[in-house]
């Protein structure tokens, strides 16, 4: 990785910490599928990767303050990425991808590298690792495995037809089926306990 990206890394790491099912390993996945997709599809690497690292930084701010990480996060880049030198064209859509990346808010992503970095933060709640995630984020609201259910019938199941690229359609296929799977069988082992 190059002194700048290492240096975007490193800041991102501090400001949000490790843990939880929003944490910096989050964060490391999403950056890997990012530059997956990216090169597939011909992405602008240097709005995409800084755009991928710094997706949630805001995350601790919204659990803690209730500000939507989305739109806190975009102005936060803003100002390191000016902090550190970095091309101001360059950084105004990397806080533009941001902005757009988020599930829920429904704003739209409007470049390819806006895309991929939605594609890829849904495509980290599919499959084993969108289960595991599921889970822990049920356990970090003392929430119930049912609740966990409910949450990939609400969300997780809708994903691969959100996906924007073709990429993303590829990979969101082959996770999907994994997780429909294992809901499957799931539901089935719970549906015995409750005889």
């Amino acid at each position: 990785m190059d002194p700048v990206m290492q240096k975007i890394r490193d800041y991102a790491r501090t400001v949000m910490g490790n843990s939880g099912s929003h944490g910096f390993d989050h964060v490391e996945r999403v950056t890997s599928l990012c530059e997956r997709i990216g090169r597939a599809e011909g992405a602008d690497m240097a709005i995409l990767v800084p755009s991928a690292l710094l997706h949630d930084i805001a995350r601790p701010l919204e659990k803690e303050c209730g500000l939507p990480h989305e739109e806190e996060g975009a102005r936060m880049v803003e100002e390191y990425l000016a902090s550190i030198g970095y091309d101001s064209g360059a950084a105004g859509a990397i806080a533009a991808a941001i902005r757009t990346h988020r599930f829920t808010t429904g704003a739209e992503p409007g470049s390819l590298e806006a895309q991929i970095l939605s594609d890829a933060d849904k495509l980290d709640a599919l499959g084993a690792v969108g289960i595991a995630r599921t889970f822990m984020r049920a356990g970090e609201h003392g929430t119930t495995m049912q609740d966990g259910i409910n949450h990939f019938h609400e969300k997780l199941l809708k994903l691969p037809d959100r996906m924007y690229t073709k990429t993303a359609r590829q990979i969101a296929r082959e996770r999907h089926a994994f997780l429909s799977q294992f809901l499957g069988r799931l539901e089935d082992e719970m549906a015995d306990r409750m005889e």
